[in-house]
């Protein structure tokens, strides 16, 4: 792909000429491919191109227009529609911006085997092999393979004198099985993907993982439901990375700690309290879109704003928010670069990267000396608006007697309230891990963003209780 930067170029300097203070443009373009089988069965194999330029100016307040039609006409007349909308609200508060850091730079990810380019005949049928490894056991009555890969190109110019070339490529891939042992129903899944080429489901082993999720899948509609209680237990790397998602990165985001969200998703228990306990020593956190081969990688955010690595929690002080430069003006610190956009056709949010509770200096097995549960795997968060109650439902659950588990048990959720779980985490393991997540949604209209999430095992006190 090569896209023709002067495009963008051409529409910010139409939108000054028209008398704004800022703009910016993104001219993207996307490419894309997608596989589903179903029971051993191709469903649909999909792909696609999309692109066009996205333009946001300011002038006491925000403006935004999109197409995909990058002709002259469809250009001037996205111009003209943004800066009328900016300038239609000439009674708002006027939005200030932090200094800008304005680059002229070109970036990409790194692969070793083009995602796009690897033979789609190949992909169809790893996804079949794997798909009947996954049905093998008699029990399962679903299953479904699911791959994807992206190509990606996006320029980013601003009036302040940015212009930021990105060569971005994604890599995917999920697994699924469904088991039935009598009145019990239950499932196992597993996903991979990152920033990078189709090495990363080559070094995944697909056919090897989905035997194992059908394998675990009919364990658990044979097991026990789990025994309920408050306890001490001992979260896997899988729900680390759900728990830090919601209950540490969406709380982190600016705009919700400003009440800006509260209509549609919500705000944040630690608004006010940068600088405060939110808990134990042992919970640090961290925001780093810089992180090579994670699904939520990149250099330069949606503004411009070079990525960097951001200290949520440290020590279990909160340190720090996700910022937008305008936000970033409002709490008198500099931009951190997480505005994000899902494509050219939205205007940019700000959003998490990959988000994820630091390891410690514990080896695992030293977790499981206190008896109490293990909670592994994550299925579904029931979460309050200010991200304070939450439940979340684990895939498997084992009891810990004396250094060994017993299970698996099904049905479990850990059930709390933030800042005391927080507190309670007394050992946190040295095995970390990153989880991708390609769902991550925020906005109105919603936008769907690729991130990432991890951390090691930890151990805390908390219910545990039943989903069913």
């Amino acid at each position: 792909m090569s896209l023709d930067g002067s495009i963008a170029e051409r529409v910010v300097a139409d939108a000054t000429k028209m008398g704004v203070g800022y703009a910016d443009a993104r001219l993207e373009q996307a490419r894309w491919e997608s596989i589903l089988v179903k029971d051993g069965r191709v469903e649909r194999v999909t792909s696609g191109e999309h692109s066009g330029v996205g333009l946001r100016v300011l002038s006491g307040t925000w403006g935004f227009a999109s197409t995909t039609d990058i002709g002259k006409r469809a250009l001037k007349n996205a111009v003209k529609a943004a800066v009328a909308m900016a300038k239609s609200a000439k009674k708002v508060t006027r939005i200030k911006l932090a200094k800008g850091q304005p680059r002229r730079v070109k970036v990409g990810t790194r692969t070793r085997i083009a995602p796009l380019d690897y033979p789609l005949e190949k992909k169809v049928e790893l996804c079949l092999e794997s798909d009947k490894l996954a049905h093998a056991d008699k029990y399962i009555r679903r299953t479904s393979t699911w791959l994807g890969a992206e190509a990606s190109e996006k320029i980013f110019v601003s009036s302040e004198g940015a212009n930021i070339a990105f060569e971005n490529a994604l890599t995917y891939a999920s697994l699924f099985a469904l088991a039935k042992r009598g009145n019990v129903v239950e499932y196992m899944d597993e996903l991979v993907g990152g920033s990078g080429g189709f090495e990363i489901i080559r070094d995944f082993d697909m056919p090897a993982k989905a035997a194992e999720v059908g394998r675990r899948a009919s364990a658990l509609a044979a097991s026990k439901p789990v025994p309920e209680g408050k306890t001490t237990v001992v979260l896997d790397q899988d729900f680390v990375a759900l728990l830090c998602h919601e209950i540490i990165g969406h709380p982190s985001e600016a705009d919700r700690v400003l009440g800006r969200e509260v209509a549609w998703a919500g705000s944040t228990w630690w608004a006010d309290k940068v600088g405060k306990r939110v808990g134990s020593n042992l919970l640090s956190a961290t925001d780093d879109p810089k992180i090579i081969g994670a699904l939520g990688y990149y250099e330069y955010d949606d503004e411009g704003t070079p990525a960097r690595r951001k200290e949520l929690i440290r020590n279990g002080i909160l340190a720090e928010h996700m910022h937008s430069r305008e936000t970033a003006a409002e709490f008198g610190v500099e931009p951190n670069g997480n505005m994000r956009a899902s494509s050219f056709e939205y205007v940019p949010l700000i959003r998490m990267s990959n988000t994820f509770i630091e390891p410690g200096e514990s080896k695992k097995e030293e977790l499981f000396d206190r008896g109490g549960v293990y909670l592994k795997g994550a299925k579904i968060p029931s979460i309050d608006s200010k991200r304070y109650n939450f439940q979340i439902s684990a895939k498997e659950a084992f009891l810990i007697k004396r250094g060994d588990l017993e299970g698996p048990y099904r049905g479990a959720s850990l059930a709390g309230i933030a800042p005391e779980f927080f507190i309670s985490i007394d050992a946190v393991a040295d095995d970390f891990v990153m989880k991708p997540v390609p769902n991550c949604g925020k906005g109105d209209p919603m936008q769907t963003l690729y991130v990432g999430n991890g951390g090691p095992h930890l151990r805390g006190f908390g219910l545990v209780a039943g989903t069913r």
